[in-house]
């Protein structure tokens, strides 16, 4: 092993201790910025599979990063970085499966309406006025009827609101909201209320039997996996799964 990776290994682990002993924001920060390089390496992997920029990616992974910080047991004896890395990859997959649409845009065209808000940028402040199509489409060298093809495919990209207005001022105007009947209304609004009390009985729980039901149910990850991020076995994960839930359920009875 080189010298400066036995060095970043080594002050990992000594931080990694006064972590767990005072868990202050300065350490963790300084842990962050040593092992910034799992979460790169694992951005990079990504920026090349989807829309989103690196720097989101990267942010996200440190959301990641930081989450490992704070659940590393230094006692296991494990190595941080194999500990760590499938905190960062779960975060940002989680994060590109929330921002995945149903409809999918060709690379090249992702990559041609990126350069398209740079160019109407500059061709706002070169012409004092919103260019038109044809300009935005001569400046990035395609025909207008592409340019269009590509704008219009990004708009129906976005999800339409449900606060949306219809109809005329004259008619009187109205959301598209009040034309999808509800019928889960009522149930959705018990469902705010249960959270709030689903998180106050969480917090009732012990902490192994809190992280497993975070993993399961928050996370979506399989049980399996749950066991290898907390050094458990499967069998221990399904006990804590049954008892946990067996436990929230007796707390929100009482609540």
């Amino acid at each position: 092993m080189p010298t400066s990776s036995r060095t970043l290994k080594g002050d990992s682990l000594s931080l990694l201790r006064a972590y767990r002993t005072n868990p202050d924001l300065q350490t963790r920060n300084r842990l962050v910025h040593l092992n910034i390089g799992l979460v790169r390496r694992e951005a990079h992997h990504w920026v090349e599979r989807c829309p989103e920029s690196y720097e989101d990616l990267l942010q996200v992974g440190c959301l990641g990063l930081i989450r490992a910080i704070e659940r590393f047991d230094v006692t296991k004896g494990n190595a941080f970085s194999s500990f760590a890395i499938p905190y960062i990859r779960g975060e940002i997959q989680h994060y590109l499966r929330d921002k995945s649409t149903p409809i999918r845009i060709p690379r090249q065209w992702q990559e041609i309406w990126r350069r398209a808000i740079k160019v109407t940028q500059a061709l706002r402040v070169e012409m004092g006025r919103q260019p038109s199509d044809r300009d935005i489409a001569a400046a990035l060298n395609i025909s207008q009827a592409h340019w269009q093809e590509i704008k219009l495919a990004h708009q129906n990209r976005e999800p339409l609101s449900l606060d949306c207005p219809l109809g005329s001022p004259e008619d009187g105007s109205f959301s598209l909201g009040e034309l999808v009947p509800d019928h889960h209304y009522r149930s959705f609004q018990l469902a705010q209320d249960d959270q709030i009390r689903l998180q106050q009985a969480l917090v009732q729980l012990e902490q192994r039997t809190r992280d497993v039901l975070e993993f399961v149910f928050l996370q979506d990850l399989t049980q399996k996996e749950a066991a290898d991020r907390l050094g458990i076995s499967v069998i221990t994960v399904s006990r804590r799964v049954k008892k946990g839930v067996a436990a929230l359920k007796a707390l929100m009875n009482k609540a």
